[in-house]
């Protein structure tokens, strides 16, 4: 367990999972507590040092076309770094479910237009424009592991997003206190690289 999870914790000793149960069940529900649980003074400060780290990621990789992804359930929030993409000229698109098993689709996203909640609830433009699959992705991680494999929420939409081909070039994004010990499932997909507010891992 986390003592405080305000402190940062070495990646190198990253936590266990829980015993008994379904393990990645049981993870989701330590990791969402202990994201939750995060002071809004610190959250702010490891927000500004990861939209840092992203804007040094698009600058080296000059990606010109992005898919982000609106924050919800106190998931990191990247808007200031999306706001500074958007004056670089980079298109940002937000995903969009169109089908519950299906994979994500991508709108078009201009900062400030009017937003409503898609299938799941989740904000997207009130005027769809549909895009073609962005060649990165920015993906939200409730934890994510020394492997880079994420743990989400659990619906399966990146991976069946990562599963599609041609495959996206995909960036974790995560608090470095939320690294876990868990295993990597047959169906499961690596990102390329996880960014944290302390250091980029991967290929990034």
């Amino acid at each position: 367990m986390i003592s405080d999870p305000r402190i940062p914790r070495n990646p190198a000793q990253p936590l266990a999972p829980p015993e008994g149960g379904n393990p990645k069940s049981a993870l989701r529900k330590q990791m969402l507590a202990a994201r939750r649980a995060l002071d809004a003074d610190t959250r702010a400060q490891w927000d500004r040092a990861l939209c840092e780290q992203v804007l040094a990621w698009q600058r080296k990789n000059k990606v010109a076309a992005l898919g982000v992804y609106w924050p919800l359930r106190d998931e990191p929030d990247l808007n200031a770094a999306y706001a500074e993409l958007a004056r670089r000229g980079v298109r940002l698109l937000l995903p969009v479910v169109v089908q519950k098993d299906a994979a994500l689709e991508f709108a078009h996203w201009q900062i400030g237009e009017a937003m409503v909640k898609d299938a799941m609830g989740v904000a997207v433009p009130a005027e769809l424009r549909m895009a073609p699959y962005p060649p990165a992705l920015l993906v939200p991680c409730l934890s994510y592991n020394r492997h880079g494999y994420r743990l989400g929420y659990g619906g399966g939409f990146y991976d069946r997003t990562l599963a599609r081909e041609p495959r996206p070039a995909t960036v974790g994004i995560a608090y470095s206190c939320l690294q876990a010990d868990f295993p990597d499932d047959s169906h499961d997909i690596a990102l390329d690289a996880v960014l944290t507010e302390l250091a980029g891992y991967g290929s990034a």
